[in-house]
């Protein structure tokens, strides 16, 4: 068995499902995991990666290399979100985006009333 199914695996003990559970709730063919478990298919489909990464608020890197969250990301999540749960890593680049946004409005509003 590979290591990512591997890691899925225990995300699933972890959550009290399977991985029977795991696709039926996040809408892939369980016989995708069984291939990929099995060796008959190397890989799982970014999309699917990405649903399970999704569904386990962890990241795709997470699930392929077993590299442990990043702590700025998690304490990202608890400041924008007031936690962890079901927030995707896609959504804290939102806010960072929408921050982003929000400071460079200000900064040029900031030197618009400076000229006044």
């Amino acid at each position: 068995m590979n290591e990512t199914y591997a890691r899925i695996e225990e995300l699933c003990k972890t959550k009290g499902i399977n991985v029977t559970v795991l696709c039926k709730r996040c809408s892939i063919p369980r016989a995708s995991l069984t291939d990929f478990k099995m060796g008959r298919n190397k890989s799982l489909s970014a999309a699917t990666l990405q649903k399970i990464a999704e569904y386990f608020s962890v990241s795709v890197e997470y699930l392929l290399s077993g590299e442990a969250p990043n702590l700025d990301s998690i304490n990202l999540k608890v400041a924008f979100f007031g936690g962890e749960e079901g927030v995707t890593d896609a959504m804290v680049e939102e806010v960072m985006r929408f921050a982003a946004y929000v400071k460079e409005r200000e900064k040029n509003n900031y030197g618009n009333k400076q000229s006044l």
